[in-house]
């Protein structure tokens, strides 16, 4: 008898990854993972109780890949950075963007709860947000991620001009950034 693969976590992550993709988190499915890696549904069993499990752990995997082109745009400007690395995302995962925005799931709940804190201490380091509190950098945030969530959709969809490159599209981003930022203080100042 031939002995069995053995797979890693990660190796069974990274092929659901891979999968989600591709064709989108609803086509995970313990078959599909087993098919990707070459193997039996045996190695996936034993390392995850069910599918919902695993979408799990893709999810998580999002949330890194996330962090990652986060950090790499770390460039002290928040919103810039949050909108180069989801500009970023949806030009590499646009099906990810589209199963996570356009359609009704529960991938997102913590997904946006780890996000969001990850991104409100990310503002925080910024020195022209230093005077503002918690609830207004949350208010900033939910409303910049509206004008980015647009933005984002038609990226991952192909609906920007092509004139409109990720220069652009970054100075875009500042410019909202900017009007809401200086809407807030004046906001705050006549409060």
């Amino acid at each position: 008898m031939a002995p069995k693969n053995k797979f890693s976590k990660e190796q069974i992550i990274d092929a659901a990854f891979h999968i989600a993709k591709t064709e989108g988190m609803d086509s995970i499915t313990i078959r599909k993972v087993a098919d990707q890696l070459g193997s039996s549904i045996a190695p996936i069993y034993v390392n995850f109780n069910d599918v919902q499990e695993l979408k799990q752990a893709v999810v998580k995997k999002v949330v890194e890949v996330s962090h990652r082109l986060l950090d790499e745009n770390n460039t002290g400007n928040p919103f810039s950075d949050i909108g180069v690395a989801s500009l970023q995302f949806a030009k590499t995962y646009p099906v990810l963007v589209r199963d996570f925005i356009m359609k009704q799931n529960d991938y997102l709940l913590d997904y946006d709860q780890d996000m969001g804190d990850s991104l409100i201490a990310h503002m925080k380091k910024d020195p022209e947000l230093k005077d503002f509190t918690e609830e207004e950098l949350q208010t900033i945030l939910f409303k910049m991620r509206a004008f980015q969530t647009g933005l984002t959709v038609m990226v991952a969809n192909g609906l920007l001009p092509e004139k409109l490159d990720m220069e652009k599209m970054k100075e875009m981003l500042d410019s909202a950034a900017e009007d809401v930022v200086t809407a807030t203080l004046l906001r705050k100042k006549k409060g």
